[in-house]
């Protein structure tokens, strides 16, 4: 009896080990997709695009020669790329400050439940699921000169300017567009933090004598600060990666007027077959929306609720 108790008792460690060993592989496994698609797509192109910046590589002629930093020597001295990073800090301000605020205030209007509010809903929704560049080739009509804008505003003796052949217009032409592109998006995160804001507490203020704007400023706003934190990381990530928009509608111009980064990037890559110099430019890229990136998420704390 006793040999048979320290016999059960004896297996018991070994039937834990092997429980843990069998949760431990099962927990492997579930993470091992994320963690190979994460090295296959993300660490070893990276690693690869470090490598290649490192290098004066064009396809053309076969050569690829290790030139240290050399490429990132040649950024600080490339006024095409300083202008191009004007270019997209004038396009990123825009398109984020315009899409935040169009995107909050058409959320707060449709969360007012009004008559056809499910019509508008999908009707500003409906550019996101649009192709980009049906879109951009729809744009690119309606800002011709003599046609699409221009040629509503002559029926009224109007005439409009050349949208997409002037430095300002064709800025703010390529802004407008990019936002009501993605406008959509945000606005249906807005509208779903709006609806999980408590109505106790909106009817509690409202007793107190709150009006309107002091309830949407002192409640609304920071109950819904988490949802405009991810949007304005969202935005600013999806701005500085633009590029089918600016290929298709102005080319980067006029001159180069409208080449952010991204657009620079391509040319030099594909146009000018300078393979390791738009290489260094991707790791600056990636620099970039990585300080912005964690800028704001260590800023979180200062105006996300619930994140003091």
């Amino acid at each position: 009896m006793t040999s048979i108790t320290s016999t059960g008792q004896a297996g018991r460690p070994q039937r834990r080990s092997a429980w843990r060993r069998r949760d431990a592989a099962t927990g492997y496994a579930f993470v091992a997709p994320a963690v190979i698609g994460a090295l296959a797509f993300v660490i070893v192109p990276l690693g690869a695009v470090i490598w290649y910046s490192l290098h004066e590589w064009n396809v053309l002629a076969n050569t690829f020669t290790f030139v240290g930093p050399q490429n990132y020597q040649d950024m600080l001295s490339d006024g095409a790329l300083h202008d191009s990073l004007i270019a997209s800090l004038w396009f990123s301000l825009g398109v984020v400050v315009l899409n935040i605020t169009l995107s909050l205030f058409l959320a707060v209007l449709l969360n007012q439940h009004l008559p056809g509010t499910t019509l508008f809903r999908v009707l500003f929704f409906t550019p996101v699921v649009v192709s980009l560049v049906a879109w951009t080739i729809v744009w690119g009509f309606l800002l011709q000169a003599d046609n699409g804008i221009n040629g509503f505003l002559a029926e009224f003796g109007i005439t409009g300017p050349n949208w997409l052949r002037n430095n300002v217009t064709a800025m703010i032409s390529v802004i407008v567009v990019q936002v009501f592109k993605n406008v959509g998006l945000n606005m249906v995160l807005f509208l779903s933090a709006l609806q999980s804001v408590p109505e106790e507490i909106q009817e509690a203020a409202r007793l107190d004598g709150a009006g309107a704007w002091r309830r949407f400023f002192s409640i609304t706003l920071p109950m819904i600060s988490p949802t405009m934190l991810l949007v304005a990381i969202l935005t600013v990530v999806g701005s500085l990666e633009t590029f089918a928009l600016i290929d298709v509608l102005t080319d980067g111009g006029p001159g180069t007027s409208t080449t952010v980064l991204v657009f620079y990037l391509y040319r030099q890559a594909f146009e000018f077959n300078q393979f390791g110099y738009a290489s260094a430019i991707s790791v600056l890229l990636f620099v970039i929306v990585l300080a912005l990136t964690l800028l704001q998420w260590q800023t979180r704390k200062r105006w996300v609720f619930h994140e003091s």
